[in-house]
């Protein structure tokens, strides 16, 4: 594959997503190494003419003012990378550590770090050729950044720690060395540029956000055959009820819904059937499913622009000799952002799980008991509604705000933190169960489809339900359903349903 140039400036979601889960190898550019090495002259001028500057020649922290003799710079950093690396719980999972790594190189490429270009190429390096530290989830405020899970980072870079290679867990010396790479020794600044940022949460909210822009189209999917199979009405997608009010992810859901139902023969075969309204979880699909997009716009709107910034403190600006303490590294934007997507996340789920009672009562559906064909010998799908049930009401514990909490650290020099490592690990989890909860929603709608009639599905509709149709077939008696829904799940998290939909009646 070719490489993905990082310059600081232009990295995207997508791009991450491809280096995070495809290994897409990353390249630095070379305005990026002239920046990092001006930068560097900078604190190596500093430390020359004695002056002292936060970081470079004093102790982290509450222990700012004390300053450390030149002798005792490198020793300095070291102890700022041991003393750091308190994470603890399970290691954050591979392919966010790569989104992790190439989120640091790129905050490097930016120039504002004082770091040798050397660190980054290190960095680089270490990334293509799968060097993947372990990094304990737990441990971060998100306030001077993630101090401790990118000191575990750090650690692999200097040959200590733990690393994931070529599928093994093992020390970082090793793991260094069967890659053919030689551990660092950090100079001044360096170990402090490594620490401070906002990578860690980053990479959470990207990846997440990725996934759950993914979901929100594939949620108009699950409700435009859920329509379908319950036998309810367009009516209330009509453009000029959405016009009326003038949301534009309003407006964008339900012209989403009339394309995918476009040529449903099983639609027009009840279209004089006298019905007036359906229930809530189907009528107002536009109004929650585009709320729900207009909340994702505004998470990608502060992520994009978090993948391209600079959250070290100090920051060095060369052209002016000056080097600038401040709070950049602060994670309050994306906490934020992080507790508003888990938030709309949930909100897919949860009409998804009431559209998918529906599905189960045959008062509703007019179909039989949970979809069964023998109801009583067989359950169903039953059991697969309470499993979307369970993870519906955990996403409601989940999507409790990090993000208006705080607590004091640092003996109250660090006294306002943003918990933003929390909030984009939650939403990441609150992601991952909604793609289950949909994605089961997709399993009853295909098989009350085969139920209902042997007529035609939608323009959209059609394409996904024959998609999954080649990977699940119907149910004519009951079998293992969680199999069913771990497939589902990775027909999900491919992608593949909404691209055949796509493929279809264009980009949803």
């Amino acid at each position: 594959m070719q490489a993905h140039v990082l310059d600081g400036a232009s990295l995207t979601i997508p791009a991450l997503y491809q280096i995070a889960y495809k290994n897409l190898p990353v390249a630095i550019a070379g305005s990026a190494v002239e920046r990092m090495a001006a930068s560097r002259t900078a604190i190596e001028e500093i430390i020359r003419q004695g002056r002292i500057v936060y970081g470079v020649n004093t102790g982290f922290g509450k222990l700012a003012n004390i300053h450390i003799a030149d002798d005792e710079l490198e020793a300095l950093q070291l102890n700022l990378v041991l003393s750091h690396a308190c994470g603890v719980g399970d290691p954050i999972a591979a392919p966010i550590v790569r989104a992790i790594m190439a989120l640091k190189l790129n905050a490097l490429c930016k120039g504002y770090s004082g770091t040798r270009p050397e660190i980054a190429t290190f960095l680089r390096e270490m990334l293509n050729r799968e060097v993947i530290p372990v990094i304990p989830q737990k441990g971060s405020v998100g306030a001077s950044g993630d101090l401790a899970p990118l000191a575990h980072m750090t650690l692999v870079m200097l040959g200590m720690g733990e690393a994931w290679y070529k599928g093994g867990r093992v020390p970082g010396d090793i793991a260094l060395g069967r890659a053919g790479l030689t551990p660092l020794k950090l100079q001044a600044k360096e170990g402090l540029a490594l620490l401070n940022g906002t990578q860690v949460l980053t990479a959470y909210a990207a990846l997440a956000l990725h996934r759950g822009q993914q979901l929100a189209k594939l949620a108009d999917i699950a409700a435009a055959i859920s329509v379908e199979s319950l036998l309810n009405t367009r009516a209330a997608f009509d453009p000029r009820i959405q016009l009326a009010r003038g949301q534009r992810g309003q407006i964008k859901v339900a012209e989403n819904l009339i394309r995918l139902l476009t040529d449903s023969e099983i639609v027009e075969s009840h279209r004089d059937c006298g019905k007036v309204q359906d229930a809530y979880s189907s009528r107002c699909t536009p109004q929650v499913h585009g709320a729900v997009r207009q909340a994702l716009d505004f998470v990608a709107d502060v992520v994009a622009v978090e993948l391209n910034a600079s959250t070290d403190n100090p920051l060095i600006f060369p052209e002016d000799q000056e080097v600038i303490s401040g709070g950049n590294f602060h994670g309050q934007p994306v906490s934020l952002a992080s507790d508003t997507l888990a938030i709309a996340a949930a909100q897919l789920a949860n009409i998804s799980e009431r559209r998918l009672e529906n599905l189960m009562d045959p008062v509703q559906s007019g179909l039989p008991p949970f979809l069964a064909m023998e109801s009583g010998t067989n359950s169903g799908f039953m059991i697969a509604q309470v499993t979307a049930a369970a993870l519906v009401s955990e996403n409601k514990v989940l999507c409790h705000p990090a993000s208006v909490d705080s607590i004091p650290t640092s003996a109250n020099q660090e006294d306002f933190v943003s918990m933003g490592a929390y909030a984009s690990r939650k939403a990441l989890e609150v992601i991952e169960n909604c793609e289950i909860i949909i994605g089961i929603e997709l399993l009853a709608g295909c098989q009350a489809m085969d139920l209902r009639t042997d007529l035609a599905p939608g323009a959209g509709t059609g394409p996904a339900y024959r998609v999954i149709r080649q990977h699940i077939p119907p149910m004519p008696h009951d079998r293992l359903l969680h199999a069913d829904i771990q497939t589902m799940h990775h027909l999900v998290r491919q992608n593949v349903i909404v691209e055949a939909a796509e493929a279809n009646i264009g980009a949803l």
